[in-house]
């Protein structure tokens, strides 16, 4: 792509921002023990962020982080320029090389401009959003940075794809999406991937799926957070306030829970509960989590503000979320305390409240016992998804999380048996 070669002021910042910004990228990657490929980060020096996020200082557009662009009527976010870290692991599992046909679902322009880096004069990308707001500011920004030569933006609902410009070597879903739907699928070619921030019980990662006759099967996945998906596939996760706002509980729809029995059981007594399973401070566990989502017959993430903190009802690790189970009148949540003055290394127990206090207390520290002894630092739960018809012969021995449009399983190396789910 070429570019002026006489720059403004704001020109020449903006292209040291971007030098700093894939610096930052590489670093925040390394800090995980991962790297991202030339290709990507020289995607990332090219494109100007700032063209895709107007109203926004450069300073902020270049950022690590998630300027929102559009918000409902109850203040959620629902169009944001995706973190350039996360858009960067996502590249990073797409894989994608010149001249391939590219589908991105949930639009903004920014993150297609750099498919097209990738894909380059020969490629093609597709950018498909349901927002009309939203086609728009990416097609502006497109044009200007002048990419609109390789990107087509589409104004639809990214259920059903872009059947007319299939098949895609690479689909990316740049939103949380509650379901795999039939299109994405058919519209894959034989060897394509499909990266997808897909929730499961809860739990939403980045994973990357492959065909394999007529399923998917995941071959990775990392942690990742997206605005909902809107339009068809539209399946929010449920905030159940426990304390007005301050304090909820945050589940998938079909999960069965009551709000004021949970209420009353925070306003009684902290039962607590240690697994002694320790954990050092920079060690990832979101393993844990999901090990926790695929045990319990429900779960869900617990969290909560300052002022939720400071009524006392609750001692969260971390105020985003932490791990929870309930039953109808009572409630358990993971936690962590030090057993180091330096606190570099932590204890996993729960604490519980409601007349069941001791009992879910108590499987949540069992439950942290068997993936310390049988999963940590092993190789992970293996996701497939199978279509809404497969027959339970057919799937493999695990979890099986019912959804709208398939079947996804979830298997761990010398798990129990377990059950089918809906989610």
């Amino acid at each position: 792509m070429t570019r002026e070669t006489t720059q403004t002021d704001e020109e020449q910042t903006a292209a040291r921002l971007r030098l700093e910004l894939a610096e930052a990228i590489v670093k925040n990657r390394a800090d995980i023990g991962k790297s991202v490929d030339e290709a990507i980060l020289a995607a990332v020096r090219t494109v100007p962020r700032h063209l895709f996020t107007p109203g926004v200082s450069l300073e902020e557009a270049y950022a690590d982080a998630v300027p929102i662009m559009k918000r409902d009527g109850d203040g959620v976010a629902i169009s944001s320029v995706s973190a350039p870290w996360l858009q960067a692991t996502m590249l990073q599992q797409a894989q994608i090389t010149s001249g391939m046909t590219v589908l991105e679902i949930g639009s903004g322009g920014y993150n297609a401009a750099l498919i097209a880096e990738l894909v380059g004069p020969k490629g093609r990308v597709v950018s498909l959003d349901i927002d009309p707001e939203v086609c728009e500011r990416a097609e502006q920004g497109l044009a200007g940075a002048g990419y609109d030569d390789v990107v087509s933006v589409v104004c639809a609902d990214g259920e059903f794809g872009a059947e007319q410009f299939a098949p895609f070597d690479r689909i990316l879903v740049t939103v949380s999406a509650p379901d795999i739907p039939p299109a994405w699928t058919d519209q894959l070619a034989e060897d394509g991937r499909l990266v997808v921030p897909l929730r499961v019980h809860g739990l939403e990662r980045s994973f990357v799926f492959q065909p394999e006759g007529d399923h998917l099967v995941c071959t990775e996945f990392e942690l990742a957070g997206f605005v909902p998906m809107q339009g068809a596939a539209e399946n929010r996760q449920r905030l159940v306030g426990l304390h007005d706002d301050d304090i909820v509980l945050r589940v998938d729809d079909r999960q069965p829970v009551e709000a004021e029995p949970l209420r009353l059981a925070l306003e009684g007594p902290q039962h607590e509960s240690w697994s002694g399973i320790l954990v050092g401070g920079m060690e990832p566990w979101d393993d844990l989590d999901m090990w926790l989502a695929t045990v319990s017959p429900t779960y869900g993430y617990l969290t909560a503000t300052d002022q939720g903190m400071a009524t006392g009802l609750v001692t969260l690790t971390l105020r985003w979320g932490m791990s929870a189970v309930w039953d109808h009148d009572s409630l358990a949540y993971l936690t962590l305390r030090p057993v180091t003055e330096d606190r570099t290394e932590f204890e996993f127990g729960a604490y519980a409240h409601g007349p069941n206090a001791t009992e879910l207390a108590s499987q949540m520290v069992a439950h942290i016992r068997s993936w310390d002894r049988d999963q940590r630092r092993g190789t992970g739960p293996h996701f497939e998804v199978h279509p809404k018809d497969a027959l339970d012969g057919d799937l493999p021995r695990g979890l099986v999380v019912e959804k709208r449009h398939s079947r996804v399983t979830v298997s761990w190396p010398k798990a129990p048996g377990l059950t089918s789910q809906a989610n």
